[in-house]
């Protein structure tokens, strides 16, 4: 009787799940979707003028929707979803730096977004603004870099660091069946998003919309799933973007790796927070005009802890720029 109970269950939570993407399916995405070779991404853009921000997302991310209102006051401002999350189509190319700047390039070409921009790399998303500057000099005229990693680090991590690698990817194959029999909907719909990060709750439920509804989609853990599988090929490729002059780089560093929680205590926090703060050493060498911002309440997850430093380390990039 149990078993059939349960399943009851889980098929009337997969079937809400198929409805409700239907339902979101059939409104437009906020930006436009362009076609970078076959797949298309999405790409929105707000703010009247200035220089453009281009904010690349964390690993499994899309938090640029969270930050964009208060840089639009700033400054033009575009964010987009790489390839399997958000609105954007999966890609049939490896999820690695050199494949995604090659993707961002041609949907900022496609998209009519002239140059010089202002890169915003958060955590992994690092990797592909570095790369992205490595390849287009000419195109940059500053990035910001929030709780950012280095590759020397990352390709060096001891064992039990590269287990909880392997433990996220495990937390992510898990998302996936939970997306597909719409479980993680439903948490969604309690506010479980909100009880694991109570910060999110300071941001509105509109700029939060877009978020939560990739977080529900299976596409998107199976792209976190592809990224974090192809973090040792990203962090390789990086490796001659370690040189960049007298280009402009705020690196914002955070105060801890994980706030102290039910939720982290059993993750090796101390071990992670070592590992952080020699890679923020290496960051700060990538620049002889390099600028630090220490966060003093926030996990890695700065984009939603003070989100306000990242504004103002771009309002510090274009201040900069203007002087020259």
């Amino acid at each position: 009787m149990l078993p059939s109970i349960n399943s009851m269950i889980l098929l009337a939570t997969t079937c809400y799940q198929a409805i409700a993407c239907l339902i979101e399916d059939r409104h437009p995405p906020p930006g436009k979707l362009i076609d970078v070779g076959g797949y298309n991404l999405h790409l929105y853009t707000a703010g009247e003028s200035g220089p453009t921000v281009v904010i690349e997302h964390s690993l499994g991310g899309i938090e640029g929707y969270l930050l964009l209102p208060e840089i639009a006051k700033l400054t033009k401002v575009c964010i987009y979803d790489r390839a399997g999350y958000g609105w954007s189509d999966h890609s049939p190319y490896p999820r690695t730096s050199q494949q995604i700047v090659t993707e961002l390039d041609c949907l900022l070409t496609q998209g009519g977004i002239e140059p010089p921009y202002i890169l915003v790399g958060n955590s992994f998303g690092s990797y592909n603004v570095r790369l992205y500057a490595k390849r287009f000099p000419q195109k940059v005229m500053g990035m910001v870099l929030t709780d950012g990693l280095h590759e020397t680090g990352m390709l060096k991590m001891p064992i039990h660091l590269q287990c909880l690698k392997y433990f996220f990817l495990s937390g992510f194959v898990m998302s996936f069946f939970g997306s597909v029999l719409g479980i993680v909907r439903l948490l969604k719909l309690i506010g479980t998003f909100e009880l694991i990060k109570r910060e999110l709750g300071n941001f509105p439920q509109i700029t939060k919309k877009p978020v939560k509804r990739s977080f529900c989609r299976p596409k998107h853990w199976i792209t976190m799933s592809r990224e974090i599988l192809n973090l040792d090929t990203s962090s390789r490729q990086v490796q001659p973007a370690n040189d960049f002059g007298t280009l402009p780089i705020v690196n914002i560093k955070a105060n801890t790796f994980f706030h102290p929680s039910f939720w982290t205590l059993l993750l090796p926090g101390r071990a992670a927070n070592e590992l952080r703060d020699k890679m923020h050493d290496e960051l700060m060498n990538l620049s002889t005009n390099s600028m630090q911002i220490q966060t003093d309440r926030s996990s890695h997850f700065v984009w939603i802890d003070q989100p306000e430093l990242i504004v103002k380390a771009i309002l510090h990039i274009v201040k900069n720029c203007d002087r020259n």
